[in-house]
């Protein structure tokens, strides 16, 4: 029982559709924070990635609850992160017969969450 006091637990979304520099963006607001301060955040920030990140915390702390009976109230996010993805590659077509490369990011964000 002794093992599972600070123990570190973390969910991960990967390949979403979303520019890794704009969803660290708002992953820089919530890390720190306590659970409760970092939803509300998230709940009133205008931005896009602000809806994934906010299920990402989610399903973190119902790992926290479910598999090692933490409460919400002691919940703090001790690292958030954004790593790129792979791009997806598409083509737009140009005058001339030229093709214009577009390159749509994904990324993947890890947030873990400990014990106060």
């Amino acid at each position: 029982m002794s093992e599972t006091l600070n123990k570190l637990v973390y969910a991960n979304s990967k390949y979403i559709r979303l520019s890794p520099n704009k969803a660290r963006r708002v992953i820089n607001q919530i890390r720190g924070k306590k659970y409760q301060e970092a939803l509300l955040i998230l709940e009133f920030m205008p931005y896009r990635p602000c809806k994934i990140i906010k299920k990402t915390l989610q399903t973190a702390v119902a790992n926290a609850t479910n598999n090692y009976h933490y409460t919400k109230k002691n919940l703090m996010i001790k690292t958030a992160f954004v790593n790129a993805g792979p791009k997806l590659k598409r083509f737009q077509p140009r005058a001339q017969g030229r093709a214009f490369p577009i390159r749509k990011p994904t990324c993947h964000i890890t947030i873990e969450i400990a014990k106060n």
